[in-house]
């Protein structure tokens, strides 16, 4: 009833998928409603009104809470808004399945242009767009496989093989160690060596860390070949949000050889030394080599990371003095035979 004697609310008013915005005024939520019908020449039997930010529906007893200015969107029959994300899934989805005029438009903006930030803008634009990430194999796309051997057929079975070199180098690095320890140790180290060894072979070197067809907790990627860094050895994550999917293109797969597999407690400064030193000082002690094994070369202590967030610097770390050796087995009492009664 006093609703009639106050001033009139105004809004931005569009209908659904349309950029173009007009101002409306009303008294109430169904006066608003009729005047944007009548203007987009929609019916207004079935339509109604929701908030651009979060798709509310404005209603009577919500009406005269909303700001003035508020951006809505009238809805038919039939349509449904969820907020603004909506409209940025439109957008990104026009990046996930682009069409052949968007590629060749965004190339003929990039071929003439000379503004340097606008031409890094748009090439890192045509660098998403021209992803072909759901392909497989060298007869699919071509083009990322340019420069690999012809052995090379499938992108996984080649991020595979480069995760499983990675993996191969430390060991020779843990293996040309030998000669710095002790000749009465040295046939120790090499035995633990060879175990290790052993165990990478089992496992194929985790060659599955970079296999996006690998089972979920055997890969560092999602099941489309995202890669996520994990942010430098004394943090928990990437404040940057560094990403990328080596499995797109060919300049996304070169880039990815830049990441780095950083050992949190470092490998060369601190884990290998300290393993020369665990079997030389054993003293008749067993050296736990699986725990060393996991710091040289897995998960537990390497992290995939930007080479933004490769920090050099001494991570000051050491290994865990608990675990170094093997508890002893403890012999089981043998407890006395019960008498007949």
């Amino acid at each position: 009833m006093f609703a009639v004697f106050r001033k009139p609310k105004t809004f931005k008013l569009r209908a659904l998928h349309s950029q173009k915005k007009f101002g409306v005024a009303g008294r109430s939520c169904q006066e608003v409603l009729k005047k944007g019908c009548l203007h987009l020449q929609l019916p207004v039997a079935g339509s109604r009104l929701c908030l651009y930010e979060d798709g509310t529906e404005l209603t009577g007893d919500y009406f005269w809470s909303v700001p003035d200015n508020s951006e809505l969107v009238l809805l038919t029959s039939g349509q449904t808004w969820q907020g603004y994300v909506s409209d940025v899934s439109g957008f990104l989805s026009a990046f996930h399945r682009p069409s052949a005029g968007l590629i060749q438009a965004a190339r003929q903006l990039l071929s003439d242009e000379r503004a340097p930030l606008r031409q890094k803008l748009l090439a890192d634009l045509l660098h998403t767009i021209s992803e072909n990430i759901a392909a497989e194999t060298r007869a699919e796309d071509p083009p990322w496989f340019e420069g690999l051997e012809s052995r090379f057929q499938s992108k996984s079975g080649y991020l595979r093989y480069s995760c499983e070199s990675r993996i191969r180098s430390y060991l020779r690095e843990v293996n040309s160690y030998a000669p710095t320890v002790g000749k009465e140790a040295q046939g120790e180290y090499t035995r633990i060596v060879d175990l290790m060894c052993q165990k990478l072979r089992a496992v194929q070197y985790n060659g599955s860390y970079f296999d996006r067809g690998a089972r979920a907790g055997l890969r560092l990627c999602t099941p489309e070949g995202w890669f996520c860094c994990q942010g430098p050895f004394d943090v928990d994550s990437c404040a940057s949000k560094h990403s990328i999917n080596p499995y797109g293109n060919r300049e996304s797969r070169v880039l990815f050889s830049t990441w780095n597999l950083d050992h949190i407690i470092e490998k060369k400064r601190t884990v290998v030394p300290a393993l020369a030193e665990a079997v030389t000082e054993r003293d008749g002690r067993e050296v736990a080599w699986e725990y060393f094994y996991s710091l040289l070369f897995t998960s537990e202590n390497l992290k995939l990371v930007h080479i933004a967030c490769h920090k050099k610097t001494t991570h000051k770390l050491s290994c865990d003095p608990h675990r170094i050796y093997k508890l002893p087995t403890k012999s089981k009492r043998r407890r006395p035979a019960r008498k007949c009664q």
